[in-house]
């Protein structure tokens, strides 16, 4: 699992729903971080670098479908392999 030459490269559009065309499964078999105006995001749904914005949860907060609740956040992103 630390071996680099088997990572597939990080897009710069990414999503966890599976639902999502941003979704990319592959990537997800390796740990991913997303650091976030120089700091570390640890609940972060989507990100877009090129557009600046990461998408995290509001709290507990769920629609009427049972997805939880984003806010989008404009700022500096950074993915990168843990």
């Amino acid at each position: 699992m630390t071996d680099t030459t088997e990572r597939p490269a990080l897009p710069d559009h990414l999503s966890t729903d599976e639902r999502s065309p941003h979704h990319v499964a592959a990537i997800f078999e390796h740990d991913v971080g997303i650091r976030f105006n120089d700091k570390e995001r640890n609940d972060v749904q989507e990100y877009c670098i090129s557009e600046g914005w990461i998408k995290v949860p509001v709290g507990n907060k769920v629609d009427r479908k049972g997805n939880p609740l984003t806010i989008k956040l404009k700022g500096k992103v950074e993915a990168y392999y843990k």
